[in-house]
């Protein structure tokens, strides 16, 4: 299986060397052969069929900022769906597949979501087996998906994060982070203590021994890209 990862930021250095960057990580996470397309820095895939599927990482952008490459990036979203290959849209990538298919985007009400959150699973599909009523991810964002895309179904969430999960045709997004490792999510939490306010941060670092379903997760998005 051959995988595109649509790299939408890197690392910073200061904590490069917990986990290392972001496309070690889904490799550590997902084997497999890997194409790695950094969209910073305007690389794309010359011919979508270079990959059997196509998987993005986070960023610390939000989808509706006026960058250049960020609406390089929605339109590619945009041409995998009109080339019907599979998608995986993690975080970032998550809220570019709502954003880029005519859903809405924006900071969330509830306010930062991090540390180990538990998505139920309302709407469970055959690809995800083994099944769970319910899957333990690593979370570290501000923006959400609001509004579905046209043709969207959620699969998955909880309080915070009503659309955890969402599936529009071959093409998946989910909020957490199955690449992250607990260690790389306490170092950032540690690094934005002040930002997101020392409570919040404390009692996301209180999460962080729970158990986390990376591996279901992965089995999950093997099953749907096959």
């Amino acid at each position: 299986m051959k995988l595109g990862l649509l790299q939408c930021d890197h690392t910073m250095e200061s904590v490069r060397g917990i986990a290392g960057d972001y496309d070690e990580m889904f490799a550590r996470w997902f084997p497999a052969e890997w194409i790695v397309y950094d969209l910073q820095r305007g690389e794309r895939p010359v011919d979508l069929r270079e990959c059997d599927a196509y998987v993005t990482t986070g960023s610390k952008a939000s989808v509706y900022e006026d960058e250049p490459w960020i609406q390089s990036f929605a339109e590619l979203v945009r041409e995998i769906r009109t080339a019907d290959l599979p998608f995986l849209g993690v975080c970032f990538g998550h809220q570019m597949l709502g954003h880029a298919l005519g859903g809405r985007v924006a900071k969330s009400p509830n306010g930062w979501g991090i540390g180990v959150h538990t998505f139920a699973i309302t709407a469970p599909e055959p690809w995800m087996d083994p099944p769970a009523k319910s899957v333990n991810v690593l979370m570290s964002c501000q923006d959400q998906v609001q509004e579905l895309p046209p043709g969207a179904a959620v699969l998955g969430g909880n309080a915070h994060c009503p659309i955890g999960v969402f599936r529009v045709g071959k093409m998946l997004g989910i909020q957490g982070h199955p690449e992250f490792t607990p260690a790389y999510a306490e170092a950032l939490l540690h690094l934005r203590r002040e930002r997101i306010g020392a409570e919040k941060v404390d009692a996301a670092l209180a999460t962080l021994g729970k158990p986390l379903d990376a591996q279901l997760i992965r089995g999950w998005v093997e099953n749907f890209i096959a």
